[in-house]
């Protein structure tokens, strides 16, 4: 089914950005678009259960204790570590909660930011995340990296810089 979403009287050729930008995707966009989500979201449910089952960390807790082990000091603001890996800051509160029983990350007070929360990594958490990397690096390798050819993954990484630019726009 084609569905005309060009304005009535409009005189643009079907080249023009912005008529290409007026359509709705094609038959052959959308099965390549379906495609692309049905297999990122296969492979990011395997990494999340490989992640799981060899370390007890959800990807959330992998996120996290990354940000911090790379961090000066292995620590961060919470509304930088927000930013850092894209969350709301409701839902970092609400995790770091869960990541602080389990004695994986410390909050402290900010002593240079009025209502500032500093986030620590905790010895456990380093021990936590150094367990976690090897194996779900291998995971990364087995389920993304030797299933390409080294055209098709310098492609995919041309494919994500193009994605991530347009929607940092």
């Amino acid at each position: 089914m084609v569905i005309d979403t060009s304005i009535p009287g409009e005189q643009m050729t079907e080249a023009t950005p912005e008529r290409r930008r007026r359509q709705l995707p094609t038959a052959e966009e959308l099965r390549i678009w379906r495609d692309f989500v049905e297999t990122t979201g296969a492979l990011n449910s395997q990494l999340t259960s490989r992640l799981q089952v060899e370390s007890s960390l959800s990807p959330g807790d992998y996120a996290v204790l990354l940000a911090l082990s790379e961090a000066p000091d292995q620590q961060m603001r919470s509304s930088e570590l927000a930013s850092h890996i894209g969350w709301e800051r409701s839902r970092l509160s609400h995790h770091l909660g869960r990541m602080e029983r389990r004695g994986l990350i410390r909050r402290q007070e900010s002593p240079t930011v009025p209502r500032g929360a500093e986030v620590l990594l905790t010895p456990s958490g380093a021990e936590a995340f150094r367990r976690a990397t090897v194996p779900h690096l291998r995971a990364i390798r087995d389920l993304f990296v030797d299933a390409l050819t080294p055209d098709q993954l310098r492609a995919a990484g041309e494919i994500a810089a193009a994605l991530r630019a347009h929607l940092d726009q």
